[in-house]
């Protein structure tokens, strides 16, 4: 879309907040892959442990190249860490793998906003890719006639379906974290003091990315209908 001062005014203060996020989980991941953990386990070993404590022997945990891409793959039922986690001994690496085994236990447990999510995947791959090209259609051709601008709410429509899947994501990332957390220390995965600060340190600046994405989405959402009320008068 093109700049304006609805842009300026609501749009970009959330961008900026968005890649100072994604900097700050960066940051914060660098910082914490330099203290290491006194057990000496691994991110894969680590994930290993807490599937196997959940009943989850059969969920494998597999290396993918790559920083920062580690992920649970549901249709896999496998959880994949990246090569700054897999084999490192660090509290960053021990905190991201928990994390992302808590992903594979709340799809073990059928845990309700993930079966949401998964449920608007295809709805919201259709809106991310014809919102905004319906929404421009509707607000270019509104100057020769104002029954175009239903293709504009169209556009805001399906917009709406990107940020309900973040707002699903959201309590499911919260939770991922909250569990790999409470596991860690039942666990003794990692001493308590500085060694557990430092893995919570690093999911709470990845769970701050989600809530920049989605403030992002929030106000572009707000924006686009000023735009069409705009066009209206």
């Amino acid at each position: 879309m093109y700049l304006d001062l609805t842009y300026i005014v609501l749009v970009l203060p959330a961008v900026l907040l968005s890649l100072w996020a994604s900097w700050n989980v960066k940051h914060t991941f660098t910082k914490y892959a330099k203290q290491q953990n006194s057990r000496g386990l691994t991110g894969a070993e680590a994930a290993r442990r807490l599937l196997d404590a959940n009943g989850l022997r059969d969920v494998p945990v597999e290396r993918i190249s790559g920083a920062l891409t580690d992920h649970y793959d549901p249709e896999a039922r496998a959880v994949r860490l990246s090569d700054s986690v897999w084999g490192s001994s660090s509290t960053a690496a021990v905190g991201v793998a928990c994390h992302e085994v808590g992903h594979a236990i709340q799809n073990a447990e059928d845990y309700l906003p993930v079966r949401i999510r998964q449920a608007i995947i295809p709805a919201t791959n259709i809106g991310a890719k014809l919102s905004i090209p319906l929404l421009m259609a509707g607000l270019v051709l509104s100057g020769f006639s104002q029954v175009f601008l239903y293709l504009a709410y169209a556009g805001v429509l399906l917009y709406t379906l990107c940020a309900v899947f973040q707002i699903v994501t959201l309590p499911t990332e919260f939770d991922a974290s909250r569990r790999a957390l409470s596991s860690i220390e039942s666990l003794g995965l990692l001493a308590d003091g500085e060694e557990l600060q430092g893995a919570r340190k690093v999911l709470r600046a990845a769970a701050l990315t989600y809530v920049a994405a989605l403030a992002t989405t929030l106000v572009q959402l707000l924006r686009f209908l000023i735009l069409i009320n705009d066009r209206k008068r």
